[in-house]
């Protein structure tokens, strides 16, 4: 069993990110990242702290823009307006969850595709699914760059992705498909989930419920990625997988922490770098 190492990847990742952006402002462009934080979300506000300090780390601007919980919709848009016209901001995301009084939809459709690091946009979306070049979300890019950095090419091989949200899910089994994997996708209404997990000879699973994947539940020489996160009452951050049984059944397993949650974060500067080089063009 191989532990799927993507702390020490995404340091590497942003190592090279940094010489990216030493290049880049060589021709006097410095990356410029935007985080619009609504409310006061424990996890929401971590998460985007943990954003600003990478960003600080590898050289890119990066500006928070904090509302509160009560901000109208109308708010929301003016701001991203405004930095959809900053030529000095290259990529623009909404930390989600928004709160109910706001259409997420219509927040992410207003953000310049050019800008979209994030991945959400419906352009950008649609680009990904037709294998074009495009913002890939952060997270399953982040997940496919870890297979390919332990040579584990998902050709001809069976993945099931189980949870299908807009974020994760989906484009997960997108990029799958593109690598010419047969992608099977499960969800909230799937019936017997154990009947998928056990013809794949890749798994990935985000879905935010402890111990959803059991050792009785996956065939022996599985590859396991776990996106999911889920904090115990003793305040210990989990996967989605019983990691302690599912791992003597696998022949490579991300933890949880410390496998697909570096790799976000890694990818995200990725985008935003990328964006400041089409800038350059």
């Amino acid at each position: 069993m191989t532990i799927l190492d993507g702390k020490s990847l995404s340091s590497k990742i942003k190592e090279n990110v940094k010489k990216d952006v030493e290049n880049l402002q060589k021709n006097n462009i410095t990356p410029g990242l935007a985080v619009v934080l609504v409310g006061s979300d424990p996890a929401s506000s971590t998460y985007v702290n943990m954003k600003s300090r990478a960003c600080k780390e590898a050289g890119i601007y990066s500006i928070v823009h904090e509302m509160p919980e009560t901000i109208s919709q109308e708010n929301i848009l003016e701001i991203i307006e405004m930095m959809n016209k900053n030529p000095n901001i290259d990529g623009i995301l909404v930390q989600l969850p928004l709160p109910k009084q706001i259409d997420a939809t219509a927040i992410l459709e207003a953000i310049d595709p050019n800008k979209d690091v994030d991945g959400f946009h419906p352009y950008n979306v649609g680009r990904v699914v037709a294998g074009l070049d495009s913002f890939i979300p952060a997270t399953p890019y982040g997940v496919m760059e870890l297979l390919k950095e332990y040579n584990i090419d998902p050709k001809g091989k069976n993945v099931c992705v189980v949870g299908a949200s807009d974020i994760v899910g989906k484009p997960m089994a997108t990029l799958m498909l593109n690598a010419n994997a047969t992608v099977d996708i499960c969800h909230i209404y799937t019936d017997n989930l154990k009947a998928h997990t056990l013809n794949a000879d890749i798994v990935c699973v985000g879905v935010g419920k402890v111990n959803l994947i059991t050792a009785d539940m996956v065939k022996n020489d599985v590859v396991i990625v776990d996106i999911g996160v889920s904090r115990l009452e003793n305040g210990k951050l989990v996967g989605d997988v019983d990691f302690e049984n599912v791992k003597e059944k696998c022949s490579y397993i991300t933890p949880s922490p410390g496998g697909v949650g570096p790799m976000t974060i890694a990818m995200l500067l990725k985008n935003t770098v990328k964006s400041a080089r089409n800038r350059k063009c």
